[in-house]
């Protein structure tokens, strides 16, 4: 099986290439970034036990590098996006140009090639903001540039089902320990800031809801997806827990028993989205149950140091 992986240098893309890397099934993994986030660690730190991985320097929208590359492809996961949290609203021409035309150029390219299968990651935040919990019969009603372009982008994936296995995965919020880290996603922002400063900052009464997913069952439930076969054509939420940003300040709180919590704008009542955990996927057992208290104790042996006191410099 010959794999290519788009947006492959980036936080999830990383631990998928490690994780392919040491699966006998895959032949070959092609790693295709324009590396716009200038994140080089994928190539660096620790060997990867794969013999044939390729790093092909491309951009999403470059068409015609796209059906060069395609050639000889099985398997194609598509996670090169212009990537946000669900309710930020910056940047709609970026987000519209990545998301949703270079999934578009994709889409043409895939149309002209031998690929079998592909995988596209989505957001949760198609769903838009909603009193109750979604699943994947809730109507999307995206309200930010980034959910309109990443439902823009299924739209496009949506068109090759009658040519090839296509999987759309609508993603939570994904957080732990990478080789290539993202550091604005909340628990991962929260760990930094209670590691190297003792605090954490919470926008709002921190009451919000959010769904999460570790990085960890991310990756290995791309690599059931393409692997396994027994999972139909069609779209999917890929989450496993959902906490109140309070809820989860308190977990962290468990860690670093002195941390302090410094609330911003805290009469503000923030939107929530929350998701079904007993979605399409979970009759596959691809996530199986974690705990976070955990799972964040481990985040936090990932960290190189740990300050004995909070510094304090005079402005």
């Amino acid at each position: 099986m010959r794999v290519l992986i788009t947006g492959g240098a980036g936080y999830i893309g990383t631990e998928v290439t490690h994780l392919l890397s040491e699966d006998p099934r895959v032949e070959e993994i092609v790693i295709y970034d324009n590396l716009s986030r200038k994140n080089y660690n994928l190539f660096l730190l620790e060997k990867m036990p794969g013999t044939n991985i390729k790093f092909v320097y491309g951009d999403i929208l470059d068409g015609r590098k796209l059906k060069k590359v395609l050639e000889n492809t099985d398997v194609v996961i598509h996670l090169a996006a212009k990537v946000s949290t669900p309710f930020a609203n910056e940047d709609p021409h970026l987000f519209e140009q990545v998301n949703h035309w270079g999934t578009a150029e994709l889409s043409y390219a895939l149309e002209e090639s031998s690929v079998s299968h592909v995988v596209y990651m989505s957001s949760i935040s198609v769903y838009g903001a909603q009193e109750e919990a979604v699943n994947e019969s809730t109507p999307t009603n995206p309200k930010t540039y980034y959910g309109i372009s990443k439902l823009h982008g299924e739209h496009m994936i949506s068109r090759l089902k009658s040519k090839m296995q296509t999987h759309i995965l609508r993603c939570g919020n994904v957080y732990g320990y990478s080789k290539s880290m993202r550091f604005d996603a909340v628990i991962n922002k929260f760990m930094f800031e209670a590691q190297f400063e003792n605090r954490i900052h919470i926008e709002g009464s921190g009451k919000q809801q959010r769904a999460f997913i570790h990085i960890n069952k991310v990756v290995n439930a791309l690599s059931d997806l393409i692997s396994a076969g027994e999972v139909d054509s069609g779209t999917y939420n890929l989450v496993d827990k959902n906490l109140s940003v309070i809820g989860l300040a308190n977990t962290i709180k468990e860690i670093y028993p002195d941390l302090e919590m410094i609330f911003i704008q805290q009469d503000l009542s923030l939107k929530n989205i929350i998701v079904e955990l007993d979605g399409a996927l979970s009759k596959f057992n691809m996530l199986p149950d974690t705990d976070l208290l955990t799972e964040l104790e481990g985040f936090k042996n990932r960290f190189a140091f740990h300050p004995p006191t909070r510094v304090t410099i005079a402005e």
